[in-house]
């Protein structure tokens, strides 16, 4: 094949492919990448188009980057605040000299730097020195009470969201109606701690638990130090 064929045949199928761009004046927006690959001439006229459009789909990259860079930049200081907390409580129950003063901490702490508006402490063994609170209650391990919360101590794994009323019942009590969400943190061996919410998109299912995780660690880790042989 001759190079004057050659040239002939490229021609046509650029005549070719302009014909159908003419007949898909839509192609572009299916396929934005090829918009952005192509070489557009400088020079004023409907080429202008072109480049404007490869511009604009370049700015709507750039504005969806930005969103993305502000959200993980939100979310990397919402961690960075969690896990200063999360350190200082822990400080705050190894500086306990007994149970019921380190159960007094967490209980102080959940309210006050994380916003709990009612925890709740279950233990399986009364803790002396705390018949005046109203956060805490011993139930015993083979209570039927409990029976809602066996899966989940058998797991040892949070759960966050709204919890089932059976649940709700012995953890909240005469004030379960206030309780719209829950953060619930079992210790197997020990019992649970709970933390209810008046709103409810505060504890939902699906959200990170990491450091609830290491919230009901450090608190039954605390606890274990002052078990009576």
């Amino acid at each position: 094949m001759s190079d004057s064929d050659r040239h002939a045949q490229e021609k046509l199928g650029a005549h070719e492919v302009a014909a159908w761009l003419r007949r898909h004046p839509q192609f572009l927006q299916q396929f934005p990448d090829l918009a952005i690959s192509m070489v557009v001439p400088r020079e004023d006229g409907p080429a202008a188009s072109l480049a404007s459009y490869q511009l604009e789909v370049l700015r709507d990259k750039n504005r969806e980057l930005t969103r993305r860079l502000h959200e993980l930049f939100g979310n990397a200081q919402d961690n960075e605040r969690l896990a200063v907390r999360t350190h200082q409580l822990t400080l705050g129950l190894l500086r306990q000299d007994n149970a019921a003063d380190t159960l007094r901490a967490v209980a102080a702490t959940l309210a006050e730097d994380f916003q709990g508006d009612l925890v709740r402490v279950v233990l399986f063994d009364p803790v002396p020195g705390l018949d005046d609170v109203d956060w805490l209650q011993a139930v015993a391990s083979d209570d039927t009470r409990l029976a809602p919360f066996r899966d989940c101590l058998a797991d040892a794994e949070p759960i966050c969201g709204r919890l089932h009323p059976d649940k709700n019942a012995l953890l909240y009590g005469a004030r379960v109606d206030e309780v719209q969400s829950s953060a619930l943190l079992p210790m197997p061996g020990l019992g649970l701690l709970a933390v209810g919410s008046r709103d409810p998109n505060r504890f939902y299912p699906g959200m990170g638990t990491l450091f609830l995780r290491m919230m009901g660690e450090a608190l039954a880790t605390a606890l274990r130090r002052f078990d009576r042989p």
